[in-house]
């Protein structure tokens, strides 16, 4: 099969400062006229001994409109010449500075209501913003003026009025201040009755055609129906787990899943998850393996494993490097066309499939001649394209051979395609979640090959981007170099999927690891006065100010993850500190989980996992082998309030005393201090495992 095309395309000889750095949407932006700097003190410098605004200017390698904007302006050598003159211009990878972009996009999002990418922000020498948006088109539409004209505007503004400049700076700074000072309630009480309100704001919400929680453009956003299913095993809500099976449903039979190839792109731009923005991230799909591992827990229904499984086979095959490490992301674009490499034209099937297998497919993926994508976007749109969906999916047995044969002659064909480009970086927060895709995947579904490949990605994360002497985790890791940027999403997301491996292995040196990344996220992260935790280590001296994470969106929130890992780490280790800064955490983030809980549903699943004492599972002795099968057992039932753990190593001293057979494995199931008889066999532990749930897995 083809490599993936990386980014940066080939291009002649650099031309400005990004031709040095390692982020793969920096090095597009290399060989542009525009006299780019990267983020960090020469910039600054440059700003302030030349007196000039700063243009900051950011994006990521992935994201079309960025690519349509430097189409249409940054490689443009009058506005590049424009920019140069007067402007100090800054590009910043979004992705590997995401507390840089977090400052700014915050900015943006108080004074126009909106948000997105690229982001184009205007400074001031000391770096506090004065005006910002998104996309801004080469000449005039509706709502958005023209980029030029906008930059002149800049220009004389700042100056014919420097000083109002600079105090409308002043004051917007201080806003963002005060609004970045917010503090959590020492006094709040968290009541588990937001659970259910949070839940019915969000069914509220569901698409009952189509799936999904609101309208176009839609997004999976896992997190949301992930805390849906826990509402399930918690009431017994039919409704809250059949929104979900439909959305899940109704996600993988859409265009926004590869049908050929396995994995999903970031977002539908329609209600009907038919036309994709075709970039693939590695978050989405790592949370979206996760997501169907629970579906398939609780319903049996083979098909959401198998969504999960060529997920995965998707990961490993397209988005793996050859160490372990994860890559980040794969474009939309492919030749400058975006979708290019996904879509077919009804003559090209034709073409290439014998009749019987061009009748099935045609019928079953919904093609026709006219197609049913046209790229608005692009000023020369490819005609007669075909996201291909499942229209029709009910076949015979043999409809169903022709299928899967006429399936394999695409994927072939496409291979022979340029692929889109791919951005090769490996980041530790979206490894970490993939990373606990992976665990939990080989837990539940027992491929041993799973295990192997978190093994090893967290073999890579060990020896490129945590450094243990100076107990240190990096962000981001490219081309045998890493950054310095320490994240709190780094920490906690790494935290989770460490103990989702220590869970599905009790491989030993899994827990002490958790346990060192615990320490560290809470030392270096941990706001002792106001509460929760900051997204950028305390001490980062290039943010005008320091935020707190709490959206959980695309991404769950860096103090989300926290809240939960801390959680489980105590109930696994029995550390009450861990468990005092989660309920601190929680404590932060209580207004929005009372008054805005559609914002926070990942943190919600943390207030869940808190608000009783969780279910243990102790494995005792035992040969390696016997403990796998009553791993295994352990995890083919849906119990999102349960700690799995060993009796060695840093766990709680209880679980430490329970007696141990070491020539036969059996499984405790307790709570508190109160255990079952312990079962000897994967029967034994199932009928246990209901017995305590307080719902059944449905």
């Amino acid at each position: 099969m083809e490599a993936n095309q990386t980014t940066p395309r080939p291009a002649p000889a650099p031309t400005n400062r990004l031709a040095v750095e390692k982020s793969p949407y920096l090095l597009q932006h290399a060989h542009n006229p525009v006299d780019w700097f990267p983020w960090g003190p020469e910039a600054f410098a440059e700003a302030r001994s030349k007196g000039r605004p700063i243009f900051l200017s950011i994006g990521y390698s992935t994201c079309h409109w960025c690519h349509v904007m430097e189409r249409e302006s940054f490689e443009d050598a009058a506005t590049g010449a424009y920019l140069n003159k007067h402007f100090v211009s800054i590009k910043v990878d979004r992705e590997e500075r995401p507390d840089v972009d977090q400052v700014y996009m915050t900015f943006v999002q108080a004074t126009s209501g909106g948000g997105g990418w690229p982001l184009n922000v205007f400074l001031t020498p000391d770096l506090k913003p004065f005006f910002g948006g998104t996309y801004f088109p080469p000449t005039p539409a509706p709502g958005r003026p023209a980029f030029r004209q906008l930059l002149e505007q800049i220009v004389n503004v700042w100056e014919t009025r420097p000083d109002d400049v600079h105090r409308s700076a002043d004051s917007l700074h201080g806003q963002l201040q005060a609004f970045a000072a917010r503090a959590q309630n020492p006094d709040t009480r968290i009541s588990g009755a937001w659970l259910d309100h949070a839940a019915a704001v969000m069914m509220s919400e569901h698409d009952p055609v189509h799936g999904g929680f609101g309208g176009a453009p839609k997004f999976p956003r896992p997190c949301q129906p992930a805390f849906l299913l826990r509402h399930f095993h918690r009431t017994s809500d039919p409704e809250a787990l059949r929104m979900v099976a439909h959305t899940c449903e109704r996600m993988a039979a859409g265009g926004m899943y590869d049908q050929l190839g396995g994995g999903f792109a970031r977002y539908s731009v329609d209600e009907r998850w038919l036309v994709p923005h075709f970039e693939k991230m590695l978050y989405d799909n790592a949370q979206l393996t996760g997501l169907y591992l629970d579906l398939w827990q609780i319903t049996g229904r083979e098909r959401f494993a198998e969504v999960a499984r060529q997920t995965i086979r998707y990961v490993l095959r397209d988005m793996t490097h050859p160490a372990g490490g994860f890559h980040s992301a794969e474009d939309a674009d492919s030749e400058g066309k975006e979708g290019k490499f996904y879509c077919w034209t009804f003559e090209e099937l034709r073409h290439l499939l014998p009749p019987e297998e061009f009748a099935v497919a045609a019928r079953h993926f919904g093609v026709t001649a006219a197609g049913n994508f046209l790229d608005h976007s692009d000023p020369d749109p490819l005609p007669g394209q075909n996201v291909l969906s499942i229209v029709e999916p009910a076949l015979t047995p043999a409809e169903s051979n022709l299928l899967a044969s006429a399936k394999a002659r695409l994927f072939e064909a496409r291979t022979r395609r340029v692929r889109p480009g791919l951005d090769d970086k490996v980041l530790t927060s979206w490894n970490g979640l993939m990373l606990g895709a992976l665990a939990r995947a080989h837990a539940v579904l027992g491929d041993e090959s799973y295990r192997a490949a978190a093994e090893r990605n967290l073999g890579f994360i060990q020896a490129h981007l945590w450094d243990a002497e100076s107990r240190t985790l990096y962000h981001r890791w490219r081309d045998g170099a890493r950054d310095n940027a320490q994240l709190l999403a780094d920490h906690a997301f790494l935290l989770n999927g460490v103990l989702d491996l220590y869970e599905a292995t009790l491989a030993p040196g899994h827990l002490p690891l958790a346990v060192t990344l615990a320490d560290v996220m809470i030392e270096r992260f941990h706001d002792e006065v106001g509460g929760g935790f900051w997204q950028s280590a305390k001490g980062t001296d290039d943010l005008i100010l320091q935020l707190k994470d709490d959206y959980d969106g695309a991404e769950p929130s860096g103090n989300s993850m926290a809240a939960m890992g801390l959680l489980r780490l105590a109930a696994i280790t029995g550390r009450v500190r861990f468990r005092e800064v989660a309920d601190d955490t929680l404590r932060l983030l209580a207004t929005r989980m009372e008054h805005a809980p559609q914002a926070v549903p990942a943190a919600l699943a943390a207030l869940d996992f808190s608000l009783q004492e969780p279910l243990r599972v102790v494995i005792a002795g035992g040969s390696e082998d016997q403990r796998a099968g009553l791993l295994r057992a352990v995890h083919q039932s849906y119990h999102p309030n349960r700690v799995v753990l060993g009796t060695e190593g840093p766990v709680e001293e209880f679980a430490r005393q329970l007696p141990a057979d070491t020539d036969s494995s059996c499984a405790y199931v307790c709570t508190g201090n109160a255990c079952q008889v312990p079962a000897r066999n994967p029967e034994e532990l199932n009928a246990r495992l209901h017995g305590s749930d307080r719902v059944g897995s449905g």
